[in-house]
């Protein structure tokens, strides 16, 4: 005999839906929710985080810095999405880039990552992740945003140097782990300092930038002093 379909009740306790205890458990690192890129309009900059894995050695070491530049120079430019400035700290790095859309920064921020991940697998002689989980975004919309960024990412080593309490040296140098040596915008001409092996100015790692919030507009709120500590 055929058996007559069943309708299962409401009150009745069915698969689907959200259920008390149901899910992944977070763990001691738990990663970013996945919630929606803030939207944007065309070609406005924005300052990304990337952090890596536990297990990944200082990005500042100076063979890594080296070949971080290389690999910059080679993908800092595409057709909708340009890396104007970065620099790495111990387990992260700051990026100002600048995109058409949140689609291109995707396909941008994809493609620096590999590049950053490769290098790292390279000068380290390791394979697997480096990236410990998704990008950091923030649009940048206004000269004062654009300058604040500017500063907390050219000057992040200082930061980080004030935050431990080590004394900040006076001498006007680039943090040779940044981009700062093809920065136009410091109130007071500072050195470079090569005795890393890094490139010269001339040898640019980053794209000029084509907005006009981070190539004129946020110089309205006055140049970068090299002496400044970002979010004192």
């Amino acid at each position: 005999m055929r058996r007559e379909p069943e309708q299962l009740d409401f009150d009745r306790v069915c698969w689907g839906g959200r259920r008390p205890g149901a899910g992944r458990k977070p763990g001691s690192n738990p990663r970013l929710r996945h919630r929606s890129r803030e939207r944007f309009g065309r070609g406005l900059p924005c300052h990304v985080t990337l952090k890596v894995r536990k297990d990944v050695p200082p990005l500042r070491t100076v063979r890594l810095v080296q070949e971080v530049e290389r690999t910059f120079a080679i993908g800092c430019e595409r057709e909708e999405f340009r890396l104007v400035h970065y620099s790495l700290q111990g387990d992260h790095a700051h990026l100002i880039v600048e995109a058409m859309d949140r689609h291109a920064l995707g396909r941008g921020m994809k493609a620096i990552g590999a590049r950053l991940a490769r290098a790292v697998n390279r000068v380290f002689r390791r394979s697997g992740p480096v990236l410990a989980d998704r990008y950091h975004v923030r649009v940048l919309k206004t000269p004062r945003e654009v300058r604040n960024a500017l500063a907390y990412v050219l000057l992040n080593a200082r930061r980080h140097a004030a935050k431990a309490g080590r004394k900040l040296s006076r001498a006007l140098r680039i943090d040779p782990a940044s981009s700062g040596r093809w920065f136009d915008g410091w109130k007071r001409t500072i050195s470079v300092v090569d005795s890393s092996g890094l490139s010269p100015p001339e040898v640019r790692a980053v794209s000029p930038p084509h907005s006009w919030l981070l190539s004129i507009g946020w110089r309205d709120r006055g140049l970068l002093d090299p002496d400044e500590i970002p979010g004192s």
